[in-house]
């Protein structure tokens, strides 16, 4: 199972995936150490989420 507990205690999805525009669709890479709600789309300039 990919992921694991975080060193702050949250559960992290691991270092690959993408994160994903839940307006528009639009798939970027994830980058490590940055979360991706805190991504804005590049598109349309959404909060983007995560896809493991």
């Amino acid at each position: 199972m990919p992921g694991g507990r975080g060193r702050q205690g949250g559960f992290a999805l691991g270092p690959g995936g993408d994160c994903v525009c839940p307006k528009c669709g639009t798939k970027t890479a994830h980058q490590r150490g940055t979360p991706c709600y805190s991504t804005k789309c590049p598109n349309c300039g959404g909060n983007m989420t995560r896809q493991s």
